[in-house]
């Protein structure tokens, strides 16, 4: 079977980028996820934007264990990641975000914002 060559960012291996930020943001990491895709690059998001709903489950009561886990998982995927971008419509970042960021600050990975990307492009005059 033959697979479509295609163009990789500078030419080499395609960046691996995590993307971060609060789940209430579902739709913008949707748009984020989409146009890092099909600029070449391993976009590696959240696993769930809310709780899925299982029969006879108690959320609740697994809740700050759940809350544990998942964090371990988020920061594996930001250790993993050559650049973090940071999906923070109108600048919103909230405390776990937060703790990303110093995270990935601390590995030495670039962190990229969406709002400011925004407002650049805002600047440029185009949209």
């Amino acid at each position: 079977m033959d697979l479509p060559q295609t163009r990789l960012p500078d030419e080499g291996q395609p960046k691996v980028i995590t993307l971060c930020g609060s789940t209430r943001f579902e739709a913008e990491f949707a748009e984020v996820n989409q146009r890092l895709t099909l600029d070449g690059h391993v976009v590696i998001s959240l696993g769930m934007f809310s709780l899925p709903d299982l029969q006879d489950y108690d959320w609740t009561a697994d809740r700050s264990d759940l809350k544990v886990r998942l964090s371990a998982v988020h920061f594996q995927k930001i250790r993993m990641a050559d650049e973090v971008y940071i999906v923070d419509p109108g600048g919103y970042v909230g405390e776990s975000t937060r703790r990303e960021i110093a995270y990935a600050e601390s590995l030495g990975k670039p962190v990229r914002y969406l709002s400011r990307e925004r407002v650049a492009r805002a600047g440029d005059g185009s949209s």
